[in-house]
C-alpha cells in the first residue's frame, strides 16, 4: 500500500500520445492478431482446440521458466506435448508448425536454428490466457451463490496484486461489492432450496464462511481506500458494501440455524411428545417471525418436508399460506367447506350459443311509398337497359331534340339508334324525363353516313328533357 498516496497507473489516465501507451496496446493488438489467425482454422470454434492450444503455451512458458529442458524445433514441441499430456490424435506436426508460425509473426517467440525461445510480450501474453483460463475454472468449480462471492475474492485479491502496487485494478472495489450484493439476492432466493435438501448444510456453511472470509477482506480494502480523495464517491460505495456483507452474513447464518435446529428437532424426544397446542402456538408465532428472527416460517417449515425422510411426508401438491379475514361466520366456513368437498371441475365443452340480433324496421310514409318502388323499378330497369350516356348528356344539355340525341349518345348505325329509343322510352317510362311533341327540334341534314331513316321526320324533332332541370 506504499504506493495509494500517488494517482494509480491507468491507460485511462494518460495522454493518447505517450509512447507506453501505444505500446501496451500493441500487445494486445498482438494478442488479437493471434487469436484471429487462429480462429480461422477453427481452433477457437471448440473448447478442446483452446485447451490445445493453451497446453502448448504452458509447455513453451515452462521452457522460458527454466524449469523444462529447451526446445529445439517443432517436432521437440509435438513429442513433449504427447508425453506430457498423451496421445491426441487431433494433435499434429503440422498443427504445431502452423502455431509456431503464428506465435513467430506476431513476436510472442523467436525461432532460431537451436532453438525456440519465449519473448518478453509472447510470456506477459500467455500468462494472461493461462490466468484467465484458470479464474474461470476456479469460478465454475463453486455453486452458483458461491460463484459470486468467489469472484468477489478474486476481486479483492486482484486489488492487492494492482491497487496496492501503485496499478489500476480497473474498480474492483465496487466490483466486489456488487458480487457480495448479486450473492445475496441469490441466497435469499435459494434459501427454501437450501432448507428443503438434507446435504445442504455443508454447501451453505461453506457460503457462510466466504461471506466471513470477504467481510474482513472487504473491511481492510475499505480502510486503506479511505485515503483517496475521492470523499463523496467512496462513502457511498463503503455503505453499499458494509449493509451487503452485515445482509449477507445474516441471512447466511440464520439459514445454517435452521438447518440445525429442525435437525436436532428430529434427533430429540421431543418428536414424541409434541403437544397441539404447543405445536399450534409455534405455527402460530412462525407464521411471520419477525425480521432478524431465526425463527422458521410455515413456508420454510413445509420445504423441510420434501426431505420426505418419513414416507409420504413429500406429499405432491401445492402448499399455499392463506391468512384469512377475521372473524369468519360459522356459516361462511360451513359454505367453504361444502364448496371444496363438492367441487366438480367443468369437463365438457362449453356450448357457444348464439343470439340472432334483429333490427327494427325501417317505416316508410304512404306519399314516400310510390316514390321508393319506383326508384327500386328504375333500378331494375337499368340493369338491363343503358341508359346512362343519354342522362349524361342530358345532364350536360339540358334539353336535346331526339334525333340529336340518340345520334350524338350513339352511332349512325341502325342498332345503337334502336338502343337510344328503347333507353329514351325508358327514361320517359319512369319518369325521368319527359317528352315534348311539339318542341319542333332540327333535324341532323347530313344523312350520308346513316343506314336508317325516320318514317316520319317530326318524330326526330321531339324534344326530351331529363327531369327536375326547370326547378334547378
Amino acid at each position: 500500500m506504499e504506493n495509494m498516496d500517488q494517482a494509480l497507473i491507468s491507460i485511462f489516465d494518460v495522454e493518447n500520445d505517450k509512447p507506453e501507451l501505444l505500446q501496451s496496446m500493441r500487445d494486445l493488438a498482438a494478442l488479437s492478431g493471434v487469436l484471429n489467425e487462429l480462429s480461422d482454422k477453427e481452433y477457437f470454434q471448440s473448447p478442446f482446440h483452446v485447451l490445445r492450444f493453451l497446453r502448448v503455451l504452458n509447455i513453451i512458458n515452462q521452457e522460458a521458466l527454466g524449469i523444462a529442458d529447451p526446445i529445439e524445433n517443432e517436432d521437440t514441441l509435438y513429442y513433449r506435448y504427447r508425453h506430457t499430456f498423451g496421445y491426441d490424435e487431433a494433435m499434429t506436426i503440422g498443427y504445431i508448425k502452423h502455431l509456431v508460425f503464428v506465435l513467430g509473426k506476431f513476436n510472442w517467440i523467436a525461432k532460431t536454428a537451436k532453438r525456440i525461445k519465449m519473448r518478453d510480450v509472447g510470456k506477459r501474453m500467455m500468462d494472461v490466457l493461462i490466468r484467465l483460463a484458470n479464474d474461470s475454472l476456479a469460478y465454475y468449480l463453486n455453486d452458483e451463490v458461491a460463484r459470486s462471492l468467489f469472484q468477489a475474492k478474486r476481486d479483492a485479491e486482484l486489488s492487492e496484486a494492482y491497487d496496492d502496487k501503485g496499478i489500476s485494478g480497473g474498480n474492483k472495489l465496487a466490483s466486489m461489492i456488487k458480487n457480495v450484493e448479486e450473492a445475496v439476492e441469490l441466497l435469499k432466493e435459494r434459501e427454501l432450496e437450501y432448507l428443503s435438501d438434507r446435504n445442504a448444510l455443508n454447501q451453505v456453511e461453506v457460503i457462510h464462511q466466504l461471506m466471513q472470509e470477504l467481510e474482513d477482506k472487504m473491511t481492510e480494502r475499505l480502510e486503506k481506500f479511505e485515503t483517496l480523495d475521492q470523499e463523496l464517491v467512496f462513502a457511498a460505495v463503503r455503505q453499499r458494501g458494509t449493509a451487503a456483507m452485515s445482509e449477507g452474513v445474516k441471512i447466511s447464518l440464520g439459514t445454517i440455524n435452521k438447518i440445525l435446529k429442525f435437525t436436532h428437532l428430529q434427533r430429540t424426544d421431543f418428536m414424541h411428545t409434541i403437544q397441539p397446542e404447543a405445536l399450534r402456538n409455534f405455527i402460530v408465532k412462525s407464521f411471520d417471525p419477525p425480521i432478524g428472527s431465526d425463527i422458521p416460517n410455515a413456508h420454510q417449515i413445509l420445504s423441510f418436508m420434501e426431505q420426505e425422510q418419513y414416507r409420504g411426508e413429500a406429499m405432491d401438491g401445492l402448499w399455499v399460506p392463506v391468512k384469512f379475514a377475521s372473524p369468519l361466520s360459522p356459516e361462511a366456513i360451513d359454505q367453504g367447506i361444502h364448496y371444496v368437498e363438492n367441487y366438480e371441475p367443468i369437463t365438457k365443452e362449453i356450448e357457444d350459443t348464439i343470439e340472432a340480433a334483429y333490427t327494427d324496421p325501417d317505416e316508410v310514409l304512404e306519399d314516400q311509398l310510390e316514390e321508393l318502388m319506383g326508384d327500386s323499378k328504375w333500378q331494375m330497369t337499368k340493369q338491363m337497359i343503358h341508359t346512362e350516356e343519354i342522362e349524361a348528356y342530358l345532364e350536360q344539355v339540358d334539353e336535346a331534340g331526339l334525333d340529336e340525341l340518340i345520334i350524338e349518345t350513339g352511332s349512325a348505325k341502325w342498332s345503337d339508334v334502336l338502343n337510344g329509343l328503347i333507353g329514351v322510352s325508358a327514361l320517359v317510362a319512369n319518369k325521368k324525363a319527359d317528352i315534348n311533341e311539339n318542341a319542333r327540334k332540327p333535324l341532323n341534314k347530313d344523312e350520308t353516313e346513316r343506314d336508317w331513316r325516320w318514317a316520319d321526320d317530326e318524330q326526330g324533332t321531339y324534344g326530351i328533357r331529363k327531369r327536375g332541370r326547370r326547378s334547378e
